[in-house]
């Protein structure tokens, strides 16, 4: 391993007097930690994937520096290894790194808890690990943390920090924090889970009014939760009114109101939630909109279709959503998309990044899951099976899809399983959803981890360029 020149720069120096303030505030000495943890801080070490990629590393009291080496292969670090790890039993672990000349500390800076004692010199450990969570603490600081769980046959805990992708700048990290929380984190239970539809075989039903609609729909809830006993209910899109003769500037109707009162009774009856697809009037604007409705028969949230359908929907007076609002509910946080949604990548994707458990989908359909040509509508279950799965694993959630005429209706986990599915002969199917499903990629770590922590978004502003028009360019 490379080690640090020891004639310093003054600016070096400057940068490592910090080291007072990084290791005797929040970040004490991780030796005076053992005793608290149960756990031995055995031994602490530099390591690097290879010679030529090796950082330079050095000692300065209980801080520990590395500074790149020069050359865009630098890629290594410190690691700890602390012994008599109790399975089962969860800790909290903090570090804090102080950095300087790193033109973007989030990308170039790693930590993760590994569970197991790897060797110094391999990039891949043969262990299960977790990403530590990184935050900026401060203009030059980083801060990575986690409340973990010590997995079945652990012993050994190694935390492993690493400087990457740069040939300059540098860092210096305070002793980590490792801290027993307690035997286990909670597990959160399995969620009951219903799609009601109606079994409407690609037909759209001839309703005379609005209130055909909701003994229609509102009487199959009621069927669900008798056979089911769901948490969650999920309707189709616009199932309030769809199918009603008339326009959606005039079908439109305010929630809550005495259109969505037979919703409620039914939430309240079996303390369920009720996801309900209407065109919702507030003001002097009309909106598509989903409403979820709660266990009391309040509404505890709405969300707003966002991509209106192009070639109509689109022009009709009704205003879009301008947000991708996620609730924070007993069953896990939930998110919502409403059909055209379901063609703009980001729609799912912004559901995802603020954290949803579910995504539930009403939807009429997709255009990609139809022919490409023009004429009489021709369904690929193919392509629908395939945008509905890669929705779920692309942001590790749950999708609930509840479409108008039932076929293609489905949830699918975060693993692109279809727990259920409706050839359009039901008037609803149901499942158990895991929120807490333990699914780790071959190499150890945790789906969800690599999902998000992988990310690199300093490199996506196109996304959010209004002059960037992709292939129409």
């Amino acid at each position: 391993m490379n080690s640090m020149d020891p004639k310093l720069s003054l600016s070096r120096r400057g940068f490592l007097a910090g080291a007072a303030a990084v290791v005797g505030g929040a970040m004490a000495p991780a030796v005076s930690r053992a005793v608290e943890t149960g756990a031995e801080l055995g031994a602490s070490e530099p390591w690097a994937p290879h010679p030529k990629a090796a950082p330079k590393t050095a000692r300065r009291g209980e801080a520990f520096v590395v500074a790149a080496n020069g050359t865009r292969t630098c890629s290594g670090g410190w690691q700890w290894r602390y012994d008599g790890i109790a399975p089962g039993q969860s800790y909290g672990i903090a570090i804090e790194a102080r950095h300087q000349g790193l033109a973007v500390p989030r990308d170039v800076l790693q930590c993760m808890a590994i569970w197991g004692a790897p060797a110094a010199d391999k990039e891949r450990p043969d262990a299960i690990w977790d990403l530590l969570l990184p935050e900026a603490a401060g203009a030059d600081r980083m801060r990575f943390s986690r409340k973990v769980v010590a997995p079945d046959g652990a012993r050994q805990l190694t935390l492993r920090c690493s400087l990457r992708w740069t040939a300059t700048g540098e860092t210096l990290w305070g002793a980590p924090r490792v801290v027993a929380a307690g035997t286990a984190l909670a597990e959160r239970p399995s969620v009951s889970v219903c799609v009601v539809t109606g079994q409407t075989h690609g037909r759209q039903p001839q309703f005379k009014s609005m209130q055909d609609s909701i003994t229609f729909y509102g009487n199959l809830c009621e069927a669900a939760c008798q056979r089911c006993r769901p948490q969650l209910i999920v309707l189709p899109e616009i199932a309030l009114q769809w199918g009603v003769p008339g326009d959606s500037l005039d079908l439109a109707v305010p929630a809550p109101g005495p259109e969505t009162e037979a919703f409620a009774a039914i939430a309240r009856k079996h303390r369920a939630r009720i996801a309900l697809g209407m065109l919702e009037r507030e003001g002097d604007a009309v909106r598509n909109s989903v409403v979820l409705i709660g266990p009391t028969g309040g509404i505890d949230g709405r969300y707003h279709k966002v991509h209106l359908a192009a070639g109509g929907e689109d022009v009709s007076g009704v205003l879009p959503g301008d947000g991708f609002p996620v609730f924070d509910t007993e069953v896990g946080r939930i998110g919502c998309n409403i059909c055209m949604d379901s063609s703009a990548a980001e729609s799912s994707r912004m559901v995802g990044l603020n954290g949803a458990d579910f995504l539930l989908l009403p939807i009429m359909g997709d255009h990609r899951a139809d022919r490409w040509s023009r004429g009489t509508p021709i369904y690929s279950e193919d392509r629908w099976r395939a945008i509905m799965r890669t929705h779920a694993m692309d942001n590790q959630l749950c999708m609930i899809v509840s479409r108008n005429n039932a076929l293609g209706s489905c949830i699918v986990d975060r693993k692109g399983e279809m727990l259920a599915w409706n050839d359009g002969d039901r008037d609803f199917i149901a499942a158990e959803v895991a929120l807490d499903d333990g699914y780790r990629i071959w190499q150890g770590g945790c789906f969800r981890d690599v999902n998000w922590l992988q990310r690199r978004p300093h490199l996506y502003g196109a996304f959010t360029d209004q002059a960037n028009l992709g292939g129409l360019r």
